[in-house]
């Protein structure tokens, strides 16, 4: 049996910074990284963006070369998984056998979320989660296939429309609510970023429930929609979301559901057992103290540093603001805070000159902010966001003053 002090499981953003700053604030026991995946660590955004156009070599998106986590006593076992948890003996049933610990850092993430209609199963449909996947989809790519059908219309659907609309092909994108980013941004931003695409020549269509996956000797050619319509295609990617990868723990006792709670530390409801990044369902603050999950790197970086902060006994509560980024043709988006529960939106600038922001007020307050090719006002915004500041909409909308102007004292 292989033992370490510490076992982060999951070689994402969260596990491999868990493991960075441990060692980097002195922390001396034994560490080993549990990566079900064959690479060591790298990062996630680029695939549906710069890794799916070809524009970033994999090298390049390594988040530390192989020599770090050797120079600083860091085993990192990939291609290892974990079946299960025995917490009461500190030790994980993973493919590379037993290993106990002293302290587990679950930072496992999630899989993409499939289609389970009939059909699921055909040859031709990809996720975008990992970098197998997109290898895989790239592989498709190459041959004879012009049509993509993309399904589901939030960030990493419209991103890889994007990379593949600007590499020639005909793309149709298809999200099953009547606008897209519907879960995360308000409707100003949904038809903005729906009028880009179109312009673009992407086909969007909203509403649209995909009933059966049909096929042709083990492939794929196409959806049926629940209105009976079918649309063909050469090529399916899946962009749906994701479920969350907790189930070790949640068969171990954790407590949790669409994720493993986490108390403000990370800790979970079993002994010695941390868990970080899009797992770790917790209470959080911007989203007015509700059970969240948070899909972004910041997320898990400013857990792992909870985290690292506790094992060697200094610890923190987690406590920061949200932000999220996206990147579709020439436009990045950027998201400082969250908007859930909003009641009013300023709009501030001119989405005409592709350059703006959306600002959501919640009682008055502003809780966050969309800037489209506006990185002033996503810098400056943050400080209201964090310490809930009451500012007149009609002085939000005055692109004549900075916001920063209003930051509080």
């Amino acid at each position: 049996m292989q033992q370490y002090d510490v076992v982060i499981v999951g070689g994402g953003h969260g596990g491999a910074a868990v493991a960075a700053q441990l060692r980097q604030r002195g922390y001396g026991g034994s560490i080993a990284m549990l990566i079900a995946e064959p690479d060591l660590p790298y990062e996630r955004p680029p695939l549906s963006k710069d890794y799916l156009a070809g524009e970033k070599p994999f090298e390049r998106m390594l988040l530390r070369p192989a020599a770090f986590w050797t120079d600083r006593n860091v085993d990192v076992l990939t291609s290892t998984r974990v079946s299960a948890v025995d917490p009461a003996e500190h030790s994980l049933t993973t493919s590379a056998g037993t290993i106990s610990y002293g302290i587990l850092v679950w930072a496992g993430g999630g899989d993409a979320r499939r289609l389970t209609c009939p059909g699921h199963e055909l040859a031709g449909i990809h996720a975008i989660r990992t970098r197998a996947d997109v290898d895989a989809l790239n592989i498709d790519l190459a041959g004879a296939a012009r049509r993509v059908l993309v399904v589901g219309g939030g960030y990493v659907g419209l991103e890889s429309a994007a990379v593949l609309s600007n590499l020639g092909h005909h793309v149709t994108l298809l999200e099953a609510f009547d606008r897209v980013l519907a879960r995360v941004a308000g409707p100003e931003l949904s038809a903005f970023y729906e009028a880009e695409h179109r312009a673009h020549g992407v086909t969007v269509t909203t509403n649209a429930q995909v009933v059966a996956i049909t096929g042709t000797d083990g492939r794929a050619d196409g959806v049926t929609l629940s209105d009976g319509r079918h649309i063909a295609a050469d090529v399916i990617i899946v962009g749906i979301g994701i479920i969350p990868a907790v189930q070790p723990l949640l068969a171990a006792g954790a407590k949790g559901s669409n994720g493993v709670w986490v108390d403000d530390h990370c800790r979970t409801s079993l002994t010695d057992v941390y868990a970080i990044g899009d797992c770790a369902l917790h209470a959080n603050e911007f989203a007015g103290g509700a059970e969240i999950r948070l899909e972004s790197v910041q997320n898990a970086a400013d857990m792992a540093a909870t985290v690292a902060r506790a094992i060697i006994g200094d610890p923190a509560p987690y406590r920061a603001v949200p932000w999220f980024w996206s990147n579709q043709y020439d436009l990045r988006l950027q998201t400082m805070g969250l908007s859930t529960g909003f009641d009013e939106t300023v709009l501030r600038g001119d989405p005409a000159a592709r350059s703006f922001s959306l600002i959501y007020l919640k009682g008055g307050k502003v809780i966050a902010l969309d800037c489209v090719n506006a990185a002033r006002d996503y810098v400056q915004g943050k400080a209201l966001v964090e310490q809930g500041v009451a500012v007149p909409a009609d002085a939000l909308a005055d692109t004549a003053t900075p916001i920063k102007a209003w930051h509080p004292a």
